[in-house]
């Protein structure tokens, strides 16, 4: 699988700043499953690349973050890591990088605005940092690696991890129904600003509202507005 055009190559590898990767590795690394049924026998997805870049991903960082947190125990270093790597994060690099433009998708894929979906950017760059490994090492792809999440490293640094919405409301909910809040998607928008609209609800009440470009996304958005307002007003009868 080729990039569209060798320009594209170029600049793509420019902006990863590694040596020259092998055309038709860095064609898989940015080849979105939903592509295979349009394409001939020989074409491969990115999803064993994508496995490939996430372990080299938790190995630097678990590297990098054992270095720099030297007081930090495990719980803390694992929750360090879980906010760098996690999906919102990578799809945020990869924006950086311009990476959606460069993904090979199917015909209904793209339609629905899959070359912004958080999911296909996170793992169009996990690929690629799987192929830069492939191509040249644990050495190059380390380096790459730490280039490109710089600022989401600085960011924990500066602020430490953030606690995940999601499982702060969980345990809100829990402790006031006894029970686990439910997500509805309320309203899904296709083309190319996909965007979802997320309701968060408990026992027949609305406790909050998101949106997002992903339903990942616009869960934490609803979750964190719930967990302000249940933390900031009077307890509700449940």
């Amino acid at each position: 699988m080729a990039l569209a055009t060798s320009t594209d190559y170029d600049r793509l590898v420019e902006r990863l700043g590694v040596k020259p990767l092998p055309e038709g590795l860095l064609g898989q690394a940015l080849t979105h499953a939903s592509y295979l049924n349009e394409a001939d026998s020989t074409a491969a997805s990115n999803e064993r690349l994508e496995f490939l870049g996430d372990s080299v991903l938790r190995m630097v960082f678990a590297s990098v973050l054992f270095d720099q947190f030297p007081d930090a125990g495990e719980g803390d270093l694992t929750k360090m890591r879980a906010e760098i790597v996690r999906g919102t994060s990578l799809a945020r690099v990869a924006e950086r990088l311009g990476l959606g433009e460069h993904i090979i998708l199917g015909r209904g894929e793209e339609t629905a605005g899959g070359r912004t979906r958080d999911r296909n950017l996170a793992g169009a760059l996990e690929a690629v940092i799987g192929a830069v490994y492939q191509a040249h090492g644990y050495r190059a792809a380390k380096a790459l690696t730490r280039r490109l999440l710089k600022p989401e490293l600085e960011q924990i640094h500066r602020e430490g991890a953030r606690v995940d919405a999601k499982s702060s409301l969980q345990h809100l909910v829990q402790a006031r129904w006894h029970e686990p809040p439910g997500y509805v998607t309320v309203q899904e928008a296709s083309g190319a600003e996909h965007r979802f609209i997320v309701e968060v609800r408990v026992a027949g009440t609305t406790l909050g509202r998101g949106e997002g470009r992903s339903k990942r996304e616009a869960q934490q958005a609803a979750a964190q507005e719930a967990v302000l307002a249940l933390t900031s007003q009077p307890k509700m009868e449940g």
